[in-house]
């Protein structure tokens, strides 16, 4: 019998008892649909969550931070901590750093005339701020290195800022007032949309980190919460981590032996480590997703053995006429394995409907995100190769169960 004749002869047996194919088949649709959606919304969240941390922190970005320890139960400095001259001098001597600025953090109410807002981050920084953040002027310019050396008045301010103080006027140029200060307005940011959690990025102010530290704080030290430095590029990142550790570990004056007052993080790490969590999380529930094909695939074990059970006399017939035990044994396997390879392409169909259904809710409900869709071809391709397999697997015995029939014991078979 060749294949064509048998992948007919196939399909005439399964429409024969249509319900109980499509019953047949549901674990293997519900098993590959449930693959498909699982591992493409775990890929969009890794997507999403790497795409954040960029577009949080910039390019190429290195942290660093003041190492706090605790001392009579309180978090203090270890060593001199970082100051504002580091991140100079880390831009002029490592090669490898393309900008670094230090970073001051502070919050509170703006008032402009009769308005007010308050403002999630009020930030001081050097000129090199936007660099490391990739981030551009929508209006407007920048303060300068003399406005740092002066602690001048002087602050840039996010869209959201400007909206809701000067909803009807240019605000560069015009001054708001924290804490009863006046800052004159000399930009404003070009708007980025909230991130994932939904905070708004646009809710910020920067200023020179001396006139953070002069004008509102009164502090007269120059000490900083942290460096954001960044690298001249990708390939760049550890040996731009290493001058830094270099660098900072001689201006601190950190002997060999002695604990660093300083820690070192760079984007990469976050963004592989949520990659690694992604990976997990996505061979974890695809796993989890699979049992049903497991289910499935003795579902059609079950079906096949009755209908082997219920095709015995049909079985001693071609016995009789000249089919051979392979062809009897090729034929019920291909039963299976378009019964598996059948609830596969439906699967897969349901899995990207869904994945593009569910991708659909979560950006109408959580406006202020852009979750992507990913429809991952890995998945469809591995989901329809296992389905087969698991129809070819679990068909075998009953096939070959046929295929040992005695042709007269089969064809008195009532």
């Amino acid at each position: 019998m060749d294949v064509l004749m048998t992948i007919r002869v196939a399909l005439q047996a399964l429409a024969r008892s249509k319900m109980r194919a499509a019953l047949t088949v549901l674990g293997i649709v519900i098993g590959v649909w449930a693959v498909i959606l699982l591992v493409s919304i775990c890929q969009s969240a890794g997507n999403k969550v790497k795409s954040e941390v960029l577009s949080l922190s910039g390019t190429n970005v290195i942290y660093v931070w003041n190492n706090w320890r605790s001392r009579d139960g309180e978090r203090k400095r270890s060593g001199t901590g970082l100051i504002a001259s580091d991140a100079e001098a880390l831009a002029e001597e490592c090669p490898a750093v393309l900008a670094a600025s230090p970073i001051v953090y502070h919050s509170g109410q703006a008032v402009a005339g009769d308005l007010n807002c308050h403002i999630d981050r009020i930030l001081g920084v050097n000129t090199q701020y936007l660099t490391v953040r990739n981030w551009q002027l929508g209006r407007g310019g920048f303060f300068t290195q003399g406005d740092i050396h002066s602690a001048a008045k002087v602050c840039v301010i996010g869209q959201t800022i400007a909206d809701n103080l000067f909803p009807a006027a240019d605000p560069v140029g015009q001054s708001l007032r924290i804490k009863g200060i006046p800052f004159e307005i000399v930009g404003v940011l070009e708007t980025r949309e909230a991130n994932i959690f939904g905070e708004e990025q646009d809710s910020i102010v920067l200023m020179p980190a001396s006139t953070l530290h002069k004008r509102l704080f009164g502090w007269p030290e120059e000490w900083v919460a942290s460096l954001m430095v960044s690298a001249r590029s990708a390939d760049r990142m550890e040996d731009a981590t290493g001058e830094i550790k270099a660098l900072l570990r001689e201006r601190h004056r950190i002997v060999r032996g002695m604990a660093d007052d300083f820690e070192v993080r760079n984007t990469s790490e976050f963004v592989s480590a949520f990659s690694t969590i992604t990976t997990v999380m996505t061979i974890l529930l695809g796993s989890i997703a699979g049992v049903s094909l497991i289910v499935g695939g003795i579902g059609i074990m079950n079906i096949m053995l009755v209908s082997v059970t219920e095709r015995t006399r049909e079985i001693g017939i071609r016995m009789a006429v000249g089919a051979r035990p392979r062809d009897i044994l090729r034929q019920f396997l291909v039963e299976a394995i378009m019964l598996s390879t059948l609830g596969g392409l439906l699967g897969v169909a349901l899995g990207i409907a869904f994945t593009f259904g569910l991708t659909y809710a979560i950006n109408s409900i959580y406006t202020f995100t852009k979750w992507p869709v990913i429809i991952s071809v890995n998945s469809i391709v591995i989901s329809l190769l296992f389905a087969g397999s698991v129809g070819l697997f679990f068909g075998f015995y009953p096939a070959r169960k046929a295929s040992k029939m005695d042709p007269i014991e089969a064809l008195r078979y009532e």
